[in-house]
């Protein structure tokens, strides 16, 4: 394993920078005529851009291209993002909202009064820090969901929201309650270890003992604390529950990607010269993706020095340098190898297969247990589910299938649809890779050329933009 060795930092030193010089944050829309440029030139520290991705993510901005480059203990990206319509970023207080939300000392400060006028409180979907918040991993089967939303109402524990995954035979999902009779959390931890039990036998009776499986209920204190975005953490807790195990991505055969192919392409090669790791990743585009490998680069520990990621109609190249947090570049076949499963694994957790409808009624108690109850009397099974409330209303989408893996008979919407009173459904059949417009396209580049690179490199190509972006920067409105 060849080591890089650095210098060390202390802490202190490292936020001592951060307030001699905050992120600069500047936001252009007269570089490019088809969006709008959103430009960050900060102190360096690790995960720094899955931060700036999340923020952009969380306000459901396409994010198209973007250059970054961080070496020398200085960040600097460009984003290239629109709405969801492809519009430019023309409202007053999004843009001051992104200005503020990209510079951590003015975030801690960002008004409520700035989230109004926006007309929406801006956080990860479906997230309450003010709930109780169950984890749980297990073995995917259909019902699951069912049996979990059934025990908690018998509990008398209101869902406020939920958001789960399944992948690869294993599921994950995130739930947040209130006590039904009362409002409010839970905080009793009488009545949380006798929830927790509960829901542990459900998942018990049909895992078996020997299985993995895990069952964890937060209060608020807990939750505020950790506060890790829900996504991030479905990631991190399908990980933990392994996953990726059974990850291979596809053959491409001698380093390339099959002409038609449309499966994740993931390799990893040395460029001795600067030192880096260079991990190039090939898949079908897909809204969220860069959050996704970013994601998962930084909870496994890497710091990503530069970084090239451009789509080709349907499909997205992703090209990273990277070093292990402590210096080190992947040199054996069991690290890279490791990185490779949990890359494919992280892009392809999101993918939704089946058919997709979306349910907006009336809140009340028991709205998911009535829905889930009738899919599972169906013989559906869940492939993805993200529910929340928007005042008095319920909204939410499911991705189902039925047990063998199969698309299911869209009639099943209108069953639903008579269960929760008639309320509309949108449906929609959801193919293997979603089409829309991507959310998650970066570019970091390097000078350093690639020891016997089979393809050619984007880094390289795009290095010279990178250089003309950045010395603009004292030229744009900043925050």
């Amino acid at each position: 394993m060849e080591i890089i060795y650095q210098p060390y930092i202390d802490p202190e030193f490292e936020s001592l920078i951060e307030r001699m010089y905050p992120p600069r944050v500047c936001i252009d829309n007269d570089a490019c005529e088809d969006c709008t440029l959103v430009k960050v030139d900060s102190a360096n520290k690790h995960g720094i851009l899955l931060e700036m991705v999340q923020v952009l993510t969380d306000l459901d901005l396409v994010i198209s291209k973007s250059y970054i480059s961080s070496d020398g203990g200085w960040f600097m990206d460009v984003f290239h993002v629109t709405d969801q319509l492809g519009n430019k970023l023309t409202d007053e207080n999004l843009i001051l909202y992104i200005q503020q939300a990209l510079c951590p000392s003015r975030k801690e400060k960002m008004s409520k009064e700035l989230q109004t006028r926006l007309g929406r409180e801006v956080k990860p979907r479906h997230v309450s820090t003010e709930q109780t918040a169950l984890e749980m991993t297990g073995t995917d089967r259909p019902g699951l969901m069912s049996e979990i939303s059934a025990v908690l109402l018998q509990l008398g524990c209101s869902i406020t929201s939920a958001v789960g995954w399944t992948h690869n035979t294993r599921a994950a999902c995130i739930i947040y309650v209130e006590d039904a009779s009362k409002g409010g959390p839970i905080t009793d931890p009488i009545r949380l270890a006798h929830v927790e039990e509960q829901l542990e036998n459900v998942v018990e009776a049909h895992d078996g003992k020997r299985e993995r499986r895990s069952v964890r209920l937060m209060g608020p204190e807990a939750v505020q604390t950790a506060q890790t975005h829900t996504e991030r953490r479905l990631h991190q807790l399908m990980h933990a529950d392994l996953d990726y195990e059974r990850c291979r991505g596809c053959d491409g055969g001698g380093g390339e990607h099959k002409m038609g192919c449309d499966g994740t392409h993931v390799t990893i090669e040395s460029c001795k010269e600067k030192g880096y790791s260079v991990v190039n990743v090939k898949s079908r585009d897909r809204p969220k993706l860069l959050f996704d490998t970013v994601c998962a680069l930084t909870d496994l520990e890497y710091v990503v020095f530069h970084a090239v990621v451009a789509s080709k109609g349907s499909m997205a190249d992703q090209e990273y340098f990277i070093r292990q947090k402590d210096g080190c570049t992947l040199d054996t076949e069991s690290e890279r190898h490791m990185l490779t499963q949990c890359l494919v694994a992280a892009i392809e957790r999101r993918v939704s297969h089946g058919l997709k409808f979306e349910v907006c009624a009336q809140n009340r108690m028991g709205l998911l247990s009535n829905v889930t109850r009738v899919l599972r009397e169906n013989g559906i099974s869940i492939s993805r589910v993200e529910v929340g409330t928007r005042g008095d209303r319920a909204v939410g989408s499911f991705y189902v299938k039925d047990a063998s893996g199969y698309d299911v008979n869209p009639n099943i919407v209108e069953v639903v649809k008579e269960e929760i009173g008639g309320s509309v459904l949108a449906v929609q059949k959801s193919p293997r890779w979603a089409t829309q417009s991507s959310s998650s396209r970066t570019i970091r580049s390097t000078h350093g050329s690639i020891e016997n690179k089979p393809r050619f490199s984007l880094g390289n190509l795009l290095w010279s933009q990178l250089e003309r972006l950045s010395s603009s920067f004292g030229h744009i409105m900043s925050s």
